[in-house]
């Protein structure tokens, strides 16, 4: 009983330290799963804690679960209008850039290595995917808010190539097992079942999730459960019909985050906890798998290996696969090098342990310290390259409370809160003569943790907490009113979209006259939109096009048609 207490006691202290860890992350600029890594390196066996763990079985049965509750937490927050911006390039990627980075990386690891060429090419399979928890974790944590185009591909790619690195890796293993043969028909048909059946499990268990949440009357708390075990449920069903889980679990959360209304705020809340516990716990567990004195034998060459990866294999396979796409070199290179490596590349060098190798330690480390590589070298300067490269847009506002009323399926209220910052266009304003939209109502003003009187009227101040009734579509209408966004100079939205507001629907002809540009003759009838369109088939916010001396900037974008347009002037 006391070694079971024991063992309670510090399993609880590697969370909570992991936990307060991640308060330093942001200010260091290091990426969190690299912090969970090294924790759980140093409590192993070559750590100060001295904990021997090497039990791959379960291992590989807690990171799948662990990568099931990560995939389906991203795919409930994936909008569907994003994933028909991001989902063809995604595919692309998600396919034969997997295919393209698995075979230069792993010629490359065979010739640096000195092994021979299926040992080389399985090395690049188990590293040839880009991981959906650490490109989640990286650019959610470095609070970067992308252009559509390029966030939407690098998560959507992140949450699809799975399937593909999976199938190589056990392509390689089943042919160094039996010695003989090559590629079939059978294999083909293999892949072709995975993702086709997981395709269609993961699109049916989602509508059938979300018409449960959605109409059955349970406890409020439930709901949550419902949908974290429909999809463990999913993906487990997928998995046994030996089909891809990992697929099937990340298409129900999508179809379950963009079919409900009602209730989804609750239900995310709940799962953005459930995916830090799953990283977490993921990550202490490979840590502590790892034995640091053995990692260091394989380093000097599987540095080589990552940096071929990072800085030839991955992008060559970006720049090929988005040739049929119009993304421009800014957008290829930041997505060439977000292709961060994480749990799933360490998961899949397990297969060769399973599968009884005598040298399976050579592809364990090789593929973990590829992986700290990629943490380290990549995962520590997303931010910075994003903000050279001029692909952040300013983020949207955010409401700091917001509590639904009811329960799911039902039509009804929210109370929300906001904390009012400076540059809320709502500061100086009277309670009484708020512009609110319709259906919204103010219940209370606190400032100074003290209430206000709402029958006298009071002009609002930088640090109130202002406190409403709403309905869930009246909440874009309220951010825009009362939350001020604390960007830099290089992104306020003056300095970001340009001075002047314009309609996609005005003619060039007409504002080179306004503003003084020269237009050409042959696009003097042209409308802004249709010069836009010209350039992007699918315009983001945050797209530029340049005309002479004028800048047009996409402004906003709704169901996919061009709404607004800014305008710069360079001198």
């Amino acid at each position: 009983m006391d070694t079971l207490n024991q063992l309670i006691f510090f399993g609880g202290m590697l969370f909570v330290i992991s936990i307060l860890a991640s308060t330093l992350s942001p200010r260091m600029g290091m990426p969190l799963l690299l912090v969970f890594l090294i924790i759980g390196m140093l409590a192993g066996e070559d750590g100060l804690g001295g904990v021997q763990y090497d039990d791959v079985e379960s291992a590989y049965f807690m990171a799948t679960l662990a990568l099931a509750v990560i995939l389906f937490d991203g795919g409930l927050r994936t909008d569907r209008n994003n994933f028909r911006v991001g989902l063809r390039p995604a595919l692309l990627l998600a396919t034969v850039g997997v295919v393209v980075t698995a075979a230069l990386t792993g010629a490359f690891a065979a010739w640096i290595l000195g092994v021979g060429w299926v040992e080389g090419f399985l090395i690049g399979a188990i590293v040839g995917s880009t991981d959906a928890a650490a490109v989640f974790s990286v650019l959610n944590m470095q609070g970067l808010a992308l252009k559509t185009r390029v966030g939407a591909t690098l998560e959507i790619e992140s949450g699809l190539n799975d399937p593909m690195a999976i199938f190589l890796t056990l392509l390689l293993v089943e042919f160094m097992l039996r010695g003989d043969g090559g590629f079939s028909m059978m294999m083909l048909g293999q892949f072709l079942w995975q993702m086709g059946l997981g395709a269609a499990i993961g699109l049916l268990g989602g509508r059938v999730l979300a018409w449960g949440v959605a109409k059955l009357a349970l406890s409020p708390g439930l709901y949550p459960l419902l949908a974290l075990f429909g999809g463990i449920s999913t993906f487990g069903l997928a998995a046994s019909l030996q089909a891809s889980g990992f697929l099937a679990v990340y298409l129900a959360g999508l179809v379950v985050g963009n079919r409900l209304s009602r209730g989804l705020y609750n239900i995310q809340r709940f799962h953005d906890g459930i995916a830090w516990l799953a990283q977490i716990s993921l990550f202490l567990m490979l840590g502590l798998l790892v034995s640091p004195k053995e990692l260091l034998v394989y380093a000097p060459s599987a540095v080589l290996v990552g940096l071929f990866l990072i800085l030839l294999g991955r992008p060559l396979a970006v720049w090929l696969c988005l040739i049929p796409f119009q993304f421009d070199w800014r957008e290829k290179l930041f997505i060439s090098w977000v292709g961060l490596r994480g749990a799933v590349p360490i998961v899949l060098a397990m297969f060769p342990w399973l599968a009884g190798f005598d040298n399976w330690p050579f592809f364990f480390n090789v593929a973990f310290f590829i992986v700290l590589v990629s943490l380290v070298l990549q995962g520590w300067t997303v931010a910075p390259l994003a903000r050279k490269l001029n692909l952040e847009v300013p983020t949207s506002s955010t409401r700091v409370q917001r509590v639904e009323l009811g329960v799911p399926g039902q039509v009804g209220y929210e109370f929300v809160g906001y904390k009012l910052a400076e540059g809320s266009p709502a500061l100086r304003s009277p309670t009484d003569k708020l512009p609110l939209p319709q259906g919204a109502s103010l219940l209370c003003v606190l400032r100074a943790d003290q209430p206000l009187s709402l029958k006298q009227s009071h002009r609002l101040e930088p640090g109130d907490h202002v406190y409403l009734l709403a309905s869930a579509t009246d909440l874009p209408a309220l951010d825009k009113l009362l939350v001020g966004v604390d960007e830099p100079d290089r992104l306020s939205v003056q300095a970001f979209f340009g001075e002047f507001v314009v309609t996609p629907r005005a003619k060039l002809a007409d504002l080179g006259m306004l503003y003084g540009f020269e237009v050409p003759e042959d696009k003097a009838n042209w409308s802004i939109a249709r010069y836009i369109y010209s350039q992007y088939r699918h315009p983001v916010v945050g797209d530029r096009v340049r005309l002479g001396e004028v800048e047009f900037v996409v402004l906003d974008m709704r169901d996919s048609r061009l709404t607004q347009v800014s305008l710069k002037l360079h001198q």
